[in-house]
């Protein structure tokens, strides 16, 4: 086996940025954005492979996992750190915001995920880290758009996990509290909790599971990060 390659989706910014930049320096890495200049600056500043991908699009998923096959041979963890901030009591959200909500944390969680493991059924291996919310399993008022997009990741995982029947394919949850990221600046909202964990403290953690070997006997479950960075 040559060198393992990882793919981080929402790579260019926040977790996913910080999750690839501890894995650059001794595996083949591949960052996926949405947004070509994000893409273009991440693969210049850690020398790693790169592609614009919308995952509320199926077929943009499937060409950039398939791409990355091509290129390196295999794929052995994907860590989903995508997601579309909708803070905001309902009644002040807009309908596109609801929509691009859905776009990413459902149908697009469910594109990666259903594309990472097609790619690693075929190949008898591999590990996905799914990164969820703290909110997920802690109400927080004046989120109900996000706990609710972010619960159905949560819910797709942890029946996902329950049916691999083996620690060859690996499917893990990480559950963050607050972090100060561009998650809310991207939508013009303000990152206002006071008490959070750092991106680079929380990417340890992904980092660790992506790199279980396949006979580790870790199973396949959860993780939950709490948000004083305590675990």
């Amino acid at each position: 086996m040559g060198a393992r390659t990882f793919v981080v989706v929402g790579g260019t910014s926040g977790l996913g940025l910080a999750v690839a930049r501890l894995l650059v320096d001794e595996y083949q890495v591949a960052v996926l954005g949405d947004q070509a200049d994000e893409v273009s600056a991440v693969t210049d500043e850690l020398g790693c492979a790169g592609g614009v991908c919308d995952i509320s699009s199926y077929e943009q998923v499937r060409e950039a996992l398939a791409e990355v096959v091509d290129r390196y041979g295999a794929i052995d963890g994907v860590a989903d750190c995508a997601s579309m901030w909708a803070g905001g009591d309902l009644d002040n959200l807009s309908p596109d915001r609801i929509r691009r909500a859905v776009d990413v944390n459902v149908l697009g969680t469910t594109f990666v995920i259903k594309e990472a493991l097609h790619q690693m059924r075929r190949q008898g291996r591999g590990n996905l880290v799914y990164v969820g919310a703290m909110a997920v399993t802690q109400p927080r008022p004046g989120i109900p758009v996000y706990r609710a997009t972010k619960s159905y990741g949560t819910s797709l995982v942890e029946s996902l996990a329950e049916a691999q029947h083996s620690n060859q394919i690996k499917v893990m949850l990480v559950h963050p509290g607050p972090m100060p990221t561009r998650l809310q600046e991207r939508v013009g909202d303000e990152f206002l909790d006071e008490v959070y964990a750092l991106p680079e403290q929380v990417a340890a953690e992904v980092v660790r599971l992506l790199l279980l070997a396949p006979d580790d006997l870790y199973v396949s479950g959860e993780r939950v990060l709490r948000a004083d960075g305590r675990w």
